[in-house]
């Protein structure tokens, strides 16, 4: 698969080959799913708790007899039944969070990539970075890609100043190549890769690199 590389300026440079092995696999929708859907249980802190009766503060005395009043029988203050009482069945802190299969995953990311490729919501993008570390530079170089819409940069590496000039900008989000989540990465509408990351995706994804594992 071809694509044009563009400068920091919007205008086409030269063309690059990506790997079909990565950008240009049909779309497995299910698998996609199956990943968005593992990193946000991943992400639930699951603190939500409540106290059942052995845990509410209150008397264990009967709140009145049992006999000759007319009314329900009671059997203390703590009853689910009572207001103030204890929670049937209610949350108690959990973990959420369950593993998924390594190749599972890799498929999951590399279906994103050729959703995004096929599409043309994905942009390559000539190496740069920001040298001075400022948000309005950083703005200044998306914005000749389009509006400020929700946009995932692809970084060929663990970019010190592009992040500080991006953790301001509400918009964007930065991911390393080899660092790629599937949430972020699918709801993203517009996706702009740096042209080191496409390479080092090809080599971290492509079939060479699975052969390996």
């Amino acid at each position: 698969m071809n694509r044009t590389v563009y400068s920091i300026d919007g205008k086409e440079l030269r063309t690059i080959e990506l790997d079909d092995a990565v950008f240009g696999l049909p779309v497995n929708e299910e698998v996609i799913w199956y990943a968005v859907n593992n990193e946000l249980a991943n992400r639930r802190l699951g603190t939500a708790s409540t106290k059942d009766r052995a845990e509410v503060h209150g008397s264990n005395t009967k709140p009145y007899k049992q006999k000759g009043t007319g009314r329900a029988r009671r059997g203390d203050k703590k009853s689910p039944l009572m207001v103030g009482g204890g929670i049937v069945f209610g949350p108690k802190p959990r973990d959420f969070s369950y593993a998924m299969p390594k190749k599972a995953k890799r498929l999951a990311l590399k279906s994103i990539l050729s959703l995004k490729a096929q599409s043309d919501i994905l942009k390559v993008v000539e190496d740069f970075t920001v040298e001075s570390g400022k948000t309005r530079d950083l703005v200044k170089i998306l914005k000749s890609f389009g509006d400020q819409e929700r946009t995932v940069l692809i970084l060929k590496d663990d970019d010190a100043k592009v992040k500080q000039a991006g953790r301001n900008i509400p918009w964007l989000t930065y991911l390393s190549y080899d660092n790629l989540t599937a949430h972020d990465l699918f709801y993203g509408r517009r996706v702009i890769m740096m042209e080191g990351a496409a390479k080092n995706l090809s080599t971290f994804y492509g079939e060479g690199a699975e052969a390996a594992e």
